[in-house]
């Protein structure tokens, strides 16, 4: 572990390290690891997005504010997080976590965020630890965007064509690999009226349609 260059990149020099140290430790390592401290972060990351998004977009509802902060707290947004500031790296996992890839695993990812904002917390307060969620979050919090944040990419690849009056894009699937308990499948997405093509792989049909209906919207509205 690196913790010294892991607290450079998250911009949190903790006072206590053992409270990194427990963050980064998952439950197959030592039988003091971070589920507590997850516990914990789950609701302070919460807290701040809330509060985040309360003061970006005074105008929204409720329902559209906890719509935006559960798109920007989850798994997915989280591992993503993680792999961003390299977490993977410092996380201490067991014999056979380490052999099945734990590092990469999103759930793994996600809990290990989450800790590490509960360590912060109980390291400098609530201050430190909004300090810590702002700078984990800080691309997401500037993308966000009410009219499309929470919308899957096929439903905003059909209202952008709808809207300009155009035919709904084309699905098929080009090719599937793998056993039958973990099958890839390969989905092209076709817009003939804007000369786009694009590829999509997933765990089912419907994960690779979402993917190339994800490539084909940034294509159709680049620029």
């Amino acid at each position: 572990m690196d913790l010294e260059g892991f607290c450079r990149r998250i911009g949190h020099s903790f006072n206590d390290p053992r409270l990194l140290r427990q963050a980064l430790t998952h439950r197959s390592y030592s039988a003091t690891h971070n589920e507590r401290l997850e516990y914990l972060g789950d609701s302070v990351v919460n807290c701040v997005i809330a509060l985040e998004l309360y003061h970006k977009f005074p105008r929204l509802s409720e329902g559209e504010l906890s719509r935006l902060r559960a798109s920007l707290v989850n798994q997915q947004s989280l591992s993503a997080v993680a792999r961003k500031f390299s977490f993977g790296e410092q996380i201490l996992l067991g014999e056979g976590e380490v052999k099945s890839g734990g590092f990469r695993r999103p759930s793994i990812l996600a809990d290990a965020v989450e800790a590490v904002v509960g360590a912060a917390f109980l390291d400098g307060g609530f201050d430190a630890a909004r300090s810590l969620v702002g700078m984990l979050f800080t691309d997401a919090l500037a993308t966000v965007d009410p009219q499309t944040t929470g919308k899957d990419p096929k439903t905003l690849l059909q209202e952008y064509l709808q809207s300009r009056r155009m035919a709904l894009p084309q699905y098929a699937v080009v090719a599937k690999r793998g056993e039958a308990h973990e099958h890839v499948f390969q989905v092209e997405c076709v817009i003939p009226a804007l000369d786009i093509r694009s590829l999509g792989e997933g765990s089912s049909r419907r994960h690779a349609e979402q993917n190339a209906a994800r490539q084909a919207y940034e294509l159709a509205t680049r620029g």
